[in-house]
């Protein structure tokens, strides 16, 4: 028995083309195609998911299941799919739309699941990590530049741009679109244009520093910082070879100095 389920649902490789094969039946079911076959096949791989959560808690027992960070996710996302199967039986005449798109949407999330077959997720992860705790100051005093910008102009345009800063959020947001050069130039433009030549010409230069400093400069710097410490853990493996390397280069020259002196006696 043991066997035969480590050939099926405890094989990873069964598991992930069930996933892939489940995120084709559901595109297709999304996209207006819904069969019977479809729906069937949909059904099953949910039925699969729960008898492959079932066979992991035999097998490993329900504490050790839960202790295991990945099944946790796994056990987490089947459990919350599962109302999934409900859906070909509701009349949805009977029910608010928003409880059919909230049953669907658990449905979908269960390929989160394909996360951990990817390689070297782990390491990413970490990665991941302390990227953020390390770039975390940084990170901060940016979002205080936005926050400080954004109450600036809300304080300049509120009553000229209003679509853009009529409150610290929509300028935060603003700004935001500024620093990120998501259409920047439609800002200063409309500002431009509801106010003197004199004006727009200043407030387009405002924004061109907005953009080249904290758009272009500032968020290179964010990045350099983020990806720097991403791959910090690469970095401590090339200094730790090329460490190893200059202990045996000291051992060779060493060994290298005693033959000279046996040579000379």
């Amino acid at each position: 028995m043991r066997k035969l389920l480590d050939k099926t649902l405890l094989n990873d490789h069964v598991i992930l083309a069930v996933i892939l094969l489940n995120s084709i039946v559901i595109f297709l079911i999304e996209s207006g195609m819904n069969t019977l076959l479809l729906i069937g096949l949909d059904m099953a791989c949910t039925v699969i998911f729960l008898l492959e959560m079932i066979a992991k808690h035999v097998c490993l027992g329900v504490r050790n299941y839960w202790h295991d960070g990945w099944n946790c996710m796994d056990g987490v996302l089947v459990l919350l799919s599962l109302p999934s199967l409900v859906i070909p039986f509701l009349d949805v005449t009977m029910f608010n739309f928003s409880v059919v798109l909230s049953l669907r949407l658990l449905r979908v999330i269960r390929f989160m699941r394909v996360f951990h077959f990817f390689p070297n997720v782990a390491q990413v992860g970490q990665g991941l990590m302390r990227a953020l705790r390390d770039s975390g100051v940084v990170l901060i005093g940016f979002s205080v530049i936005l926050l400080l910008f954004g109450l600036i102009n809300c304080s300049l345009y509120r009553e000229v741009a209003p679509e853009y800063f009529a409150t610290p959020l929509r300028s935060v947001y603003s700004v935001f679109r500024v620093f990120t050069v998501e259409g920047w130039y439609e800002i200063p433009d409309a500002i431009a244009a509801a106010t003197s030549p004199l004006v727009g010409r200043l407030t387009r230069f405002y924004f061109c520093f907005l953009l080249a400093a904290f758009g272009i400069l500032g968020l290179s710097l964010i990045n350099s910082v983020f990806v720097d410490a991403m791959v910090a853990d690469n970095n401590d493996d090339v200094k730790e070879q090329l460490t190893r390397i200059e202990q045996q280069q000291a051992c060779l020259e060493q060994e290298i100095k005693e033959l000279k002196e046996m040579l000379k006696k």
